[in-house]
């Protein structure tokens, strides 16, 4: 009788949790990776903004003081503001550096520049190749922001440089989501043989 009372509690248990199971993954967000988000986890992206550019004015090695534009677009179905984005330098021959301290952000595009946007903190970590910016005010759905993030200068070598950017929602708990990577080319000077 015992083992019978056993078989049947574990049977209750299994039997209740494969029924609460659908209804849990109903409730999630699949994430750009393809993870699900479930949310107790965290707050989500409905649909994740995108990375639309990467760019420099200045593709020359060693040019002091340059800016990196990144833009992106916070689609009206996004479900939740856009409160932080990072990057994280990927791929490069040498770790660039960046003035966090002058990092900018605007709505708009690189050549067509709207208002400025405060930003509430800008945080980096040379060892992990990473930048953080948090805006002040989260960006509504909808909107396109540009991020200038400055450097003391381009890399002494010429090549690509990829960066992962990953954007995060207004929340105490967020769910970041990846939105691709940027990708910056940077030529040597041509010099002239006598």
């Amino acid at each position: 009788m015992k083992y019978v009372t056993s078989f049947f509690s574990t049977l209750f248990v299994v039997s209740t949790g494969l029924y609460l199971l659908p209804h849990s993954v109903a409730d999630a967000v699949t994430l750009g990776n393809g993870m699900l988000a479930q949310p107790a986890v965290g707050i989500a992206f409905a649909e994740p903004p995108r990375l639309v550019s990467a760019s420099t004015p200045y593709s020359n090695t060693s040019v002091p003081n340059t800016t990196y534009y990144f833009t992106l677009e916070v689609p009206v179905t996004a479900g939740e503001p856009l409160q932080q984005v990072t990057f994280n330098q990927i791929e490069g021959t040498e770790d660039i550096e960046f003035n966090q301290k002058d990092t900018f952000a605007f709505e708009g595009t690189r050549n067509h520049q709207g208002s400025k946007l405060a930003l509430k903190a800008v945080k980096g970590n040379n060892k992990q190749q990473t930048i953080k910016v948090t805006f002040d005010t989260p960006i509504p759905p909808g909107k396109t922001v540009t991020i200038g993030l400055q450097t003391y200068r381009n890399p002494f070598y010429d090549g690509v440089y990829l960066f992962g950017v990953k954007a995060f929602p207004s929340g105490e708990q967020t769910a970041g989501q990846f939105l691709g990577i940027g990708r910056l080319q940077f030529y040597a000077p041509m010099t002239t043989e006598n």
